[in-house]
């Protein structure tokens, strides 16, 4: 199986690609950052690039390598107040979480093989409502599913899958940065100084125990190599997530505002 993997130079990428090549397959990963394994091809890039991307796309049917999987794994994590955040910032996490993902498939679609499968990494949050200071984050991924079902509808017409994965906290950098990032936004807002910090004691409750990169990228492989997998995964869910959800909007605000206006 050839398998590209954008995200490959740390946490789940890295992960995933490790496993794929413990398996003995032949693994494509890029990164914007150097990724450090002899064992399969990899390019530094961004994925935000198209010119970046078409150099690796030429490579790719220079050595007519087809793709059996592409598997989008990069993203960035961002805690901040949608009304004070500087608005580069805003742009680049959609870039990279939406815009980016949707550039690679539509680059190297040309070398998906007839029956390949386009894997897209999104998160829990994509299918619940956003709690304050994550809603940037969850924007970009409730988005992203929104993609992934379109296209999947696309896809499907010929016989090629897309599927979504939806994992709760994985540990890795990204998700170690939503406490950093809660930390840093209680130093730099003006308007939630008393509410960021009663969010970062949330933030702790929320996530949960993270389940190791490793772990998921077992759970990943098993499913990629499915023969009829289902489109939709949610792996390792959170509980306070799930229960909060269960409740109206109008609940969820109001229990929300008690918690962190206390």
């Amino acid at each position: 199986m050839n398998v590209l993997i954008t995200g490959a130079a740390s946490g789940i990428g890295y992960a995933l690609m490790n496993e794929f090549i413990s398996h003995d397959h032949f693994v494509i990963g890029l990164d914007i950052n150097e990724i450090k394994n002899e064992k399969c091809l990899t390019f530094k890039c961004d994925i935000t690039n198209e010119e970046s991307l078409s150099i690796i796309l030429n490579e790719l049917k220079r050595k007519e390598i087809k793709l059996d999987a592409i598997v989008n794994i990069a993203g960035v994590h961002l805690m901040a107040s949608l009304v004070e955040t500087d608005p580069q910032k805003m742009k680049k996490l959609l870039d990279i979480n939406l815009y980016g993902t949707m550039l690679v498939n539509r680059v190297f679609y040309e070398c998906l093989a007839e029956k390949g499968k386009i894997i897209i990494l999104s998160s829990e949050v994509a299918n619940y409502d956003p709690l304050p200071f994550n809603g940037l984050y969850n924007i970009s991924k409730t988005a992203l599913e929104a993609y992934a079902q379109a296209l999947r509808q696309e896809l499907n017409l010929f016989g090629q899958m897309v599927i979504s994965i939806c994992p709760g906290s994985i540990e890795t950098p990204l998700s170690k940065g939503s406490i950093t990032g809660t930390e840093e936004l209680v130093n730099s807002t003006k308007l939630y100084k008393k509410q960021s910090k009663h969010f970062l004691h949330l933030v702790t409750k929320f996530m949960g125990k993270p389940l190791k990169p490793s772990k998921l990228a077992k759970k990943m492989y098993k499913i990629i190599n499915k023969k009829h997998p289902k489109y939709i995964y949610t792996i390792h869910p959170s509980i306070g997530l799930v229960l909060l959800n269960i409740l109206p909007k109008r609940m969820q605000c109001a229990i929300i505002k008690m918690l962190l206006n206390k």
